[in-house]
């Protein structure tokens, strides 16, 4: 993998993971390998009981759904993190492939993205 980006903050709190977000994909539309890290408050990104509407705000689980058609090659989540907020593969919205550690997922040719 080429680009790692890490999702490490709540969906709502911030504009600044909605940007990550359009920056993975812009990554993977020119063809470069793109991969998700979804960690700490981050994980409730994945959160399929989400209600933006609350705080008349869109929800993300759309946006999350557009990973598919750009080629995203994983998404990945904290195994620690989810157990943390309660969530398993029955309470979130995509298929993610779950790690214990960042670590698994770098290696020499990986670029860590965080903002």
């Amino acid at each position: 993998m080429q680009y790692l980006f890490v999702f490490d903050r709540a969906p709502y709190g911030s504009w600044k993971d909605r940007e990550l977000l359009d920056m993975a994909f812009s990554a993977a539309a020119f063809d470069q390998s793109v991969g998700l890290y979804f960690t700490r408050d981050g994980v409730n990104w994945l959160r399929d009981d989400q209600a933006p509407s609350v705080i008349d705000q869109k929800s993300v689980a759309r946006h999350l759904g557009a990973a598919e058609l750009f080629g995203l090659e994983g998404l990945f989540a904290d195994q620690d993190s989810l157990d943390r907020f309660g969530l398993d593969e029955a309470s979130i919205t995509l298929p993610v492939s779950v790690v214990t550690d960042l670590t698994a997922l770098e290696s020499n040719e990986t670029r860590i993205i965080r903002l």
